[in-house]
């Protein structure tokens, strides 16, 4: 049985009451697993030492971290990412961030240690923060962090990004890294933050040909997305020979999203799981860590990350919701949630250009294969 890290220590990763990122958007997940009857069995964590964070963040920016999150002043905060509008600082804030990171260390060490093959961490993802420096809700790199940890134990690790934002920090930590080969499906930069991730971007050093970026086309729809995926990434984890596959599960590549324009349905994300959890079984023995990540549209939130703990459970897929838990959640948001685990089959008008799109998004794919071909072969 999968296991499943969570503490509700967890929630005092809060950056407000108006923040996007909200720890509200995992109670509405467990409380949803639980009307259904499947409340997952939680395994604690503990939180990450000092000295695991400074595996990969740099010993200024951990100083101040931990000097604001015991309410000290810090001149040059915003030098380093932090008290600014994504990443406002609040008590705390060093200590719930280690726990994030302790989990996936945790989720890790299970799968490292033979424990368990696929676990998720119910939290984390903070694929944006830098060795030096917070970004995009991102205080330090569980990823980062817990690959950092595996490759030193002597594993290969490929990493996969579906959040709808270029997953930059991790890349950039493992840029030369010729044990980590990632691989982030994303918003064309052109249009969206981070700005990054172009197919150009393919590493250096011995890492040289081993970081991949899918920059798709705004709007692109499901059926483009899956077969971008189709195309490049079973041959690029079968070349590359994985022992654990590390995927950040982001859901704000979901067409109701506030804060992009991918237009993925729950239906694309059922499809992208199963191929996720099959690439695990084909090219990683089954060992696969998932976290969870962005995703900032409370009517589709729940409903996407509860398909993919289903899934990882071998769960039936509910039809409908429970209409208690859409009334609650409804009441307590002001706000009209689908009382359907999928969107209906046809849940946005057509798209303008939507073979163009499709078109631009096949270019990327046949660019990035050229480019990777002579690392590859």
């Amino acid at each position: 049985m999968p296991r499943v890290i969570y503490s509700q220590a967890y929630k005092a990763y809060d950056f407000g009451e108006d923040h996007p990122f909200s720890p509200a958007r995992h109670d509405m997940l467990l409380d949803l697993l639980a009307e259904l009857g499947h409340s997952p069995v939680l395994t604690e964590p503990r939180p990450a030492t000092r000295e695991e964070i400074l595996t990969v963040h740099e010993e200024p920016y951990v100083q101040r971290v931990e000097s604001l999150g015991r309410g000290e002043p810090v001149a040059d905060a915003q030098n380093f990412g932090l008290c600014t509008a994504d990443n406002p600082c609040f008590p705390g804030m060093d200590l719930a961030a280690r726990w994030l990171v302790g989990g996936a260390l945790e989720g890790a060490r299970m799968i490292a240690e033979g424990e368990e093959q696929k676990v998720l961490q119910l939290g984390g993802g903070l694929h944006h923060a830098q060795p030096d420096r917070a970004s995009g809700f991102c205080i330090y790199s569980d990823l980062g962090v817990t690959i950092r940890r595996l490759t030193s134990q002597g594993f290969y690790v490929a990493y996969l990004d579906i959040d709808v934002h270029h997953g930059d920090g991790v890349q950039k930590i493992f840029y030369s890294d010729e044990k980590v080969l990632t691989i982030s499906f994303h918003e064309s930069g052109r249009y969206l933050f981070p700005g990054t991730g172009d197919v150009h971007e393919l590493g250096s050093g011995s890492g040289r040909g081993l970081k991949l970026n899918l920059p798709l086309e705004p709007y692109t729809e499901g059926a483009s997305y899956l077969e971008a995926f189709d195309q490049i990434v079973p041959n690029a984890l079968e070349w590359f020979k994985p022992q654990i596959l590390v995927v950040q599960a982001g859901a704000d590549a979901h067409f109701e999203d506030p804060l992009a324009d991918l237009m993925l349905t729950t239906r694309t994300y059922e499809a992208l799981y199963r191929r996720i959890l099959d690439c695990a079984d084909r090219f990683a023995a089954g060992k696969v860590l998932f976290t969870l990540g962005g995703g900032y549209s409370p009517r589709a939130v729940p409903r996407v990350w509860a398909i993919l703990m289903l899934l990882l459970h071998g769960w039936p897929l509910p039809e409908k919701l429970p209409p208690s838990w859409v009334d609650r959640w409804s009441a307590r948001l002001s706000l009209n949630l689908p009382d359907r685990l999928h969107d209906s089959e046809a849940p946005f008008e057509p798209i303008p250009r939507a073979e163009e799109i499709t078109r631009r998004n096949r270019q990327v794919c046949d660019r990035l294969q050229e480019a990777t071909s002579r690392y590859w072969f």
